[in-house]
């Protein structure tokens, strides 16, 4: 009996063990439902906390560590389950008959594992009942800016608030112009954390201003940080830097830097370093976008004007109701003046107080004069709106960029401005004289067009070739034109149809500059005035079909003479070519039919623009190359239906180059003798910038020297029905495509000729515009055969790298683009019509991405087009437009 009662032991024992674990096997399904039932529990329990936790933050409260380690445990929980429960459901469907695991062991051990998270589970539920959630915020210290109403802030605020929310946001730059509205929404943005609680922990109001002085910002810094004064007080800016940096390392903080006009190191400072703190924020204001730039902020905004509903809200309030409702006519009035400030809210608070007083319609009438006429003169304008606008005119770079500004005055209000005709009127005013090269002037030109526009100074037009100037900024620089507006004389400019009276014109004697757009010459300007100071004339768009005898005739020194677009004017009057001092001449768009032998005796005469005269039949003999000083000749567009003898367009080529000056040709070919003539010259091919081929009868195949067409910057052919390829000549050069382009080359234009490709454009990798018209045996634009040398493979990478805009219209026989996809980095538009054979574009994925914005064509042409696949048609389709 002693002897077996260790073997019942045992055998108890063994069986105790042996049923616990067919436990986990037999009830394996039962739990596996028991836990996932849990976890929803236990989900359900952490969207009730979190939906707490939300609410207590949106009261800048903080959820408690406790709080927000038990979520993040309940969300590794939930990964942890749904592991399990996805390897039950595979067990449980490998049971042999439905009943008996194939596996005990695996069955086993995962039986366990469901029961102890069952556990785990449970105790993470009885963790989650919180008394609370979340713990208040102190509020950061903050001082109150005072500020009055703001309108029209709104929506600009609310996208800064999501930056200062956004943790990859580190650094934001608010550029516009003056008076702008940017240091409001700055005291705004400073306001917001006033006696409200956030994550931060000191918000610094600072202004920058100009020069920048470190000290002082060191000061404000440290005195808003309540550093004791022997850390600070008579000690080095470096010293002061590494006490700010030790102060600020341990703190979220919000620098808000007002009227930022140069770069600030913020090092220097001893701000640390923004990409090593967690959630610290800078937010700047500036005029001048290139500070943004310069300062590299993360996201920068650009502060516009106010809309004409936001402005007249805003006027109303300064002017008062009372006074808008004491006459009906007044809110009209009203309308107007608000007009005038074009949005700019500096100047509706200024006119709006000044109008304040004033409630008869006779009273408004007169001010909507003043303001039209000579605005420095109303109220408030010349001492508090123009000297704040000024500050943006003072920071500009040199005197250059100062002139060229206060010129673009001289276009009317709500202008849209062609910055190539700009850029010829600052040469031909001589503002770039220290190049000789015109090319080089043209290039300093742009350069200045971008800082303006940087500086706020200027605005982009309806295309990248077009700019404007908004109304009061234009109306400061006219002020400053006229010294501050005490020599309003000193430039007129009359616009938009107003009357010349005759007896302004006497006004006009002590007049520098003169500018008159669409207005009524003819009868305005039957007196001889006398200008003796003057030395430009700006004489557009108007209807004269002649000028006045004897107009011309006091003008001694005037400089350049601008009378384009004016279709009517047949006749160059004589008295021009006495004016000795002349050195700008445009004629541009004029109905002049002949030239003046006389012409040749404007000796001083650098810049003479011609194009667009379809009347014009020819320069007389021996003028052109009278005109020792000329650097620049434009004569594009001409008639090129109308017939012209060979000898006379070689005669103005040979002309040309015995003009040693000469840097600038644009220039319409005619007949083959002076393409000839012009692939012949080197002189003129390294002059000629803007060639067009028209007619040229009999012209079939031309060939372009690469070497020596490297400045060569739009290429036209225009109506050359005999021309079928374009044969480029390597020269020395071949064997080295990469070196050996049309590296300037930005337009091309081609209407009715006989190309079968173009595939010579991929030496044209600077290629922004592609315009191929009318030609019916294009079959192909970059010909595939042509492609496979192995050297031009290599740049086949590069081809169409800088399109911006393509347009195809009228090429019936046109099957093929390109071979393969291109990437088309640069591209913007695409426009196809009439071409039937055209059954696919070089688009992929990869191509245009971020750039493409329009693709113009018929619906049943795209509809049919052959595509990769369908997200592909989907993702194109979303620009197309009918």
């Amino acid at each position: 009996m002693d002897c077996v009662s260790p073997i019942l032991d045992v055998a108890t024992c063994l069986w105790d063990c042996t049923a616990k674990r067919a436990v986990y096997i037999r009830k394996l399904e039962e739990n596996l439902k028991s836990l996932e039932s849990s976890t929803e529990e236990l989900r359900n329990l952490s969207e009730d906390v979190m939906g707490r936790v939300e609410r207590e933050e949106q009261l800048q409260s903080r959820r408690t560590h406790e709080v927000d380690g038990w979520l993040r445990a309940v969300q590794a929980m939930e990964a942890e389950v749904e592991e399990i429960l996805q390897n039950g459901d595979q067990e449980i469907q490998q049971k042999c008959l439905g009943t008996c695991p194939k596996n005990c062991r695996s069955s086993y051990k995962l039986g366990k594992i469901v029961r102890r998270k069952i556990d785990a589970v449970t105790e993470l539920k009885g963790k989650g009942h919180f008394d609370f959630v979340a713990h208040s915020l102190p509020c950061a210290p903050v001082d109150e800016r005072p500020m009055g109403k703001t309108m029209g802030l709104d929506l600009m605020f609310e996208k800064v608030r999501r930056c200062l929310e956004d943790e990859q946001v580190r650094s934001i730059g608010l550029y516009g112009i003056g008076g702008v509205g940017k240091t409001t929404l700055l005291q705004k943005i400073n306001n917001e954390y006033f006696g409200k609680r956030n994550d931060f922990d000191v918000v610094m109001w600072i202004v920058v201003s100009k020069p920048i002085n470190i000290g002082n910002i060191q000061d404000v810094i440290l005195n808003k940080l309540t550093a004791p004064d022997d850390k600070w007080k008579n000690r080095s800016k470096e010293e002061k830097a590494a006490e700010i940096c030790k102060l600020l390392k341990s703190k979220n903080f919000v620098i808000l830097l007002d009227d930022m006009w140069d770069r600030l190191n913020l090092l220097e400072v001893g701000i640390p370093d923004l990409s090593d703190q967690t959630k610290s924020k800078v937010v700047l204001t500036t005029r001048s976008e290139r500070v943004c730039d310069e300062m590299e902020v993360h996201k920068r905004m650009k502060v516009e004007c106010l809309t004409r509903d936001e402005a007249f809200s805003l006027f109303r309030d300064k002017v008062g109701e009372n006074i808008l409702n004491s006459h009906p006519d007044i809110k009209r009035l009203a309308k107007i003046v608000v007009e005038e400030c074009k949005g700019l809210p500096l100047a509706l608070i200024v006119i709006g107080r000044a109008m304040a007083s004033r409630k008869t319609p006779q009273e408004w009438e007169q001010a909507i004069q003043v303001l039209k006429s000579y605005p420095a003169k109303f109220s408030g304008m010349g001492d508090q709106v123009f000297p704040i606008l000024k500050f943006s005119y003072d920071h500009l770079d040199n005197d250059t960029t100062k002139s060229c500004f206060l010129y673009c005055s001289l276009f009317p209000e709500d202008h849209k401005i062609w910055i190539e005709d700009l850029i010829d009127l600052w040469i031909g005013e001589g503002f770039m004289d220290k190049f000789v090269d015109i090319y080089e002037a043209r290039n300093q030109g742009e350069e200045i067009i971008r800082s303006l526009k940087l500086a706020c100074l200027l605005e982009g037009g309806v295309s990248e070739h077009t700019c404007k100037m908004h109304d009061v900024i234009r109306d400061m620089a006219l002020w400053l034109s006229c010294d501050y507006g005490e020599e309003k004389h000193k430039s007129f400019v009359l616009d938009h149809g107003q009357l010349i009276e005759a007896y302004e014109t006497v006004k006009w004697k002590e007049a520098q500059r003169i500018s008159l757009w669409y207005s009524n010459i003819n009868e305005g300007l039957s007196l001889s005035p006398c200008f003796l100071n003057l030395r430009t004339l700006i004489l557009r768009n108007s209807n004269m079909k002649s000028l006045p005898i004897g107009f011309f005739q006091f003008m001694p020194v005037i400089r350049v003479l601008d009378l384009s677009y004016n279709a009517n004017l047949v006749e160059l009057p004589l008295e021009i070519c006495r004016l000795e001092s002349l050195e700008f001449l445009n004629l541009a768009r004029t109905g002049i039919k002949k030239m003046p032998i006389e012409l040749k005796n404007l000796t001083k005469l650098r810049c003479l623009i011609l194009d667009n005269i379809w009347k014009l039949e020819v320069i007389p003999p021996n003028v052109i190359s009278c005109l020792s000083n000329l650097q620049m000749f434009r004569m594009q567009l001409l008639n090129i239906e109308k017939d012209i003898k060979e000898y006379e367009e070689v005669g103005e080529l040979q002309e040309l180059e015995c003009l040693q000056y000469l840097s600038w040709i644009s220039i319409t070919l005619r007949t083959i003798p002076a393409v000839q003539k012009y692939l012949t010259s080197l002189m003129l091919q390294k002059c000629v910038r803007h060639l067009a081929m028209g007619n040229c009868p009999g012209l079939q195949v031309v060939e372009l020297p690469l070497s020596t067409l490297q400045r060569l910057t739009v290429l036209e052919f225009q109506g050359c029905y005999d021309l079928e390829r374009v044969k480029i000549n390597m020269g020395l050069s071949r064997g080295h495509i990469s070196n050996s382009n049309f590296h300037n080359l930005v337009k091309v234009f081609i209407n009715g000729c006989q190309f079968l490709d173009l595939t010579w454009l991929i030496y044209a990798p600077s290629l922004e515009l592609l315009c191929v018209e009318d030609n019916p045996a294009m079959e192909e634009i970059i010909g595939s055969d042509e492609c496979g040398d192995s050297e031009i493979d290599q740049q086949n990478l590069s081809i169409f790298s800088r399109l911006v805009v393509l347009w195809l219209r009228g090429l019936p026989n046109l099957k093929s683009i390109y071979k393969q996809a291109l990437p088309f980095p640069s591209l913007k538009e695409i426009h196809v019509a009439g071409c039937p054979n055209l059954r696919k574009l070089p688009l992929n994925s990869n191509s245009a991405t971020n750039t493409l914005k329009e693709i113009e064509a018929h619906r049943s042409w795209w509809e049919e087009l052959e595509r990769e696949d369908d997200n592909l048609k989907r993702t194109f389709t979303s620009y197309l437009k009918i």
